[in-house]
């Protein structure tokens, strides 16, 4: 296994990290079975594994701690927070007041006395950045924590935080986990250059766009019950991304490979990329993953993978999983009071 730096932290990951989205209620309770697919990973060379307190509200990582026993050390160990862990208005965000209390939850689940990447799941608008990185500063001087990250964040918000950080002598985020696969491209455009900027390492979810890469999802063809068309149905269904599917299909056929292993591959061939995120919900996908990990794809294969997808563009919808700026999710954000456009 080849390790990469993780950014400028120091620590060495491998290129691809194990998520453990799926562990837990919301796919797989089994906790035997998860814990096995952990160990096979570990086994396999794997030494990054990425979870989050809102993966099945805790399970998640109650899973990952008792799977760890006895290999903590050797393991980069990452988890996030600010999803929502209770109906409670506050057990949310990027307050002080909650990520001192969720980081002492995250360490009594994953049965550690610290967390390697302690990531904050998505952006906060109401809650000033400053706030955030002060209480991640204090975490990281009190051991609990050793390098901070962020997940989903725009470019602009990722610049912002890196300027804050170093006006108030605060930690900064040292890690950014966006969506990015061949049918999401577009933080080519400016997140992974800014990443590149900062020194930052970058774990990349959803590689195989929620499953739209792993070719279970053709053209023409009645959607498979599955989870993925359960949680995503537009996504799943449409039909930008199925086109692109069937025209990507051959072209790993003429190169030997699954399209699976070429659409992880593709990832952790960007230069900016650090680890492709593998969410595994049973042994079996698992397996795929791994099956594909010295996949290297040539020069001709990406060149012909930029005409069907240019890089830079998004064909697939994330359907409720990337972050919507309020300038977008809120009309009056972008829009003059009716009175003030009569008024010319």
């Amino acid at each position: 296994m080849h390790y990469r730096p993780l950014g400028r932290t120091g620590i060495k990951v491998s290129p691809y990290c194990l998520g453990a989205m799926m562990f837990g209620k919301m796919a797989n309770g089994d906790h035997d079975e998860c814990a096995r697919m952990v160990h096979k990973a570990l086994d396999t060379g794997i030494n990054f594994v990425d979870t989050a307190d809102a993966y099945s509200r805790g399970e998640s990582e109650e899973i990952v701690g008792k799977a760890l026993k006895g290999r903590r050390d050797s393991v980069v160990l990452a988890t996030k927070a600010y999803q929502p862990m209770s109906d409670d208005p506050n057990d949310r965000g990027g307050s002080r007041r909650w990520l001192t209390r969720a980081v002492e939850n995250s360490l009594r689940r994953l049965q550690t006395d610290y967390i390697d990447v302690y990531q904050l799941h998505r952006p906060v608008p109401d809650t000033d950045i400053e706030e955030t990185l002060s209480v991640l500063s204090d975490l990281m001087r009190e051991g609990k924590v050793r390098a901070i990250g962020a997940s989903t964040f725009p470019a602009a918000d990722i610049v912002d935080a890196q300027w804050v950080a170093e006006r108030r002598g605060l930690a900064r985020f040292r890690t950014e986990q966006p969506p990015y696969s061949i049918l999401n491209r577009a933080i080519e455009r400016d997140v992974l250059p800014a990443c590149q900027r900062f020194g930052m390492g970058v774990m990349s979810w959803s590689p195989l766009a929620k499953g739209m890469l792993t070719g279970k999802y053709r053209q023409g063809e009645k959607t498979p019950d599955s989870m993925r068309a359960k949680y995503f149905p537009t996504a799943m269904s449409d039909e930008a991304s199925l086109d692109k599917v069937e025209q990507l299909i051959p072209l790993a056929e003429s190169a030997g490979i699954s399209l699976i292993h070429m659409a992880v591959a593709f990832v952790v061939a960007h230069p900016a990329i650090t680890s492709a995120i593998m969410g595994p919900r049973t042994p079996e996908q698992l397996d795929s993953y791994l099956a594909g990990i010295e996949v290297v794809l040539s020069d001709e294969i990406l060149d012909k993978i930029d005409v069907i997808v240019p890089p830079g563009t998004d064909v697939a919808p994330l359907e409720g999983a990337a972050y919507v700026p309020p300038s977008l999710a809120t009309p009056s954000l972008r829009r003059r009071p009716v009175a003030e456009r009569a008024a010319g």
